[in-house]
């Protein structure tokens, strides 16, 4: 994902509904960052481990004393070499413990193989990924989304973007994930976009009557 082809899905998107026009132009084109190289992807996938579950400020301070336990690089060999007393006096739940440990046992011994993963496609990685203990499917969409930097991810499991869709279009309640999936289906192929947008929206709000006036 460029940010070429971000913009231009931005625009795409604009031109084809009036609250994301509002949107992109309060918020600008999506900035999802750089893509993640292959070799820093399994340090992207221990950090999605660590961040389940938890709020933004605690979840960076228990990543980064998960690195500093590990030896301040994030690989197969230096998590299966760290005790599981050290990751759980990092600050890891013995669920996260497990689940790093098992990402770096599986990864190591070729079973997820991602230096390969970003070749398939998204339900491939999926599958690939919720092999291993701790990963579920919106953790393998996390992944997609953030590390691949895949266009089409519609990650209805999360909260924020379940919530920021319902403010941004008007519903008159945060939608279940079964209710929010076939609301996407006209956002295709850049519903990665339009979740990014949603996530915006939670986190620093657009004015309600601008959302209300373009989603009538």
């Amino acid at each position: 994902m460029t940010r070429p082809s971000l913009t231009a899905a931005a625009a795409v998107l604009a031109a084809a509904d009036p609250v994301l026009d509002d949107l992109v132009r309060h918020y600008g084109p999506p900035r999802l960052g750089r893509r993640t190289h292959t070799t820093e992807r399994f340090a992207a996938l221990a950090r999605i481990i660590c961040y389940q579950q938890l709020a933004g400020r605690a979840a960076r301070v228990i990543h980064g004393r998960f690195v500093d336990a590990v030896g301040g690089v994030v690989t197969p060999a230096t998590v299966a070499a760290t005790p599981t007393a050290a990751l759980r006096a990092a600050g890891l739940s013995a669920a996260k413990a497990a689940a790093v440990a098992d990402l770096a046992d599986k990864v190591g011994s070729g079973l997820v193989p991602l230096e390969r993963i970003g070749r398939l496609g998204d339900e491939e990685v999926i599958d690939h990924l919720v092999q291993i203990r701790g990963i579920g499917r919106w953790s393998a969409e996390m992944f997609l989304l953030g590390t691949l930097r895949r266009l089409d991810v519609w990650p209805v499991g999360d909260y924020g973007v379940r919530a920021g869709f319902a403010t941004a279009w008007g519903l008159p309640e945060v939608p279940a994930p079964a209710s929010l999936h076939p609301l996407g289906e006209q956002f295709r192929p850049y519903r990665s976009v339009v979740a990014w947008y949603c996530w915006r929206v939670v986190d620093t709000p657009v004015p309600v009557e601008a959302l209300s006036a373009a989603a009538s």
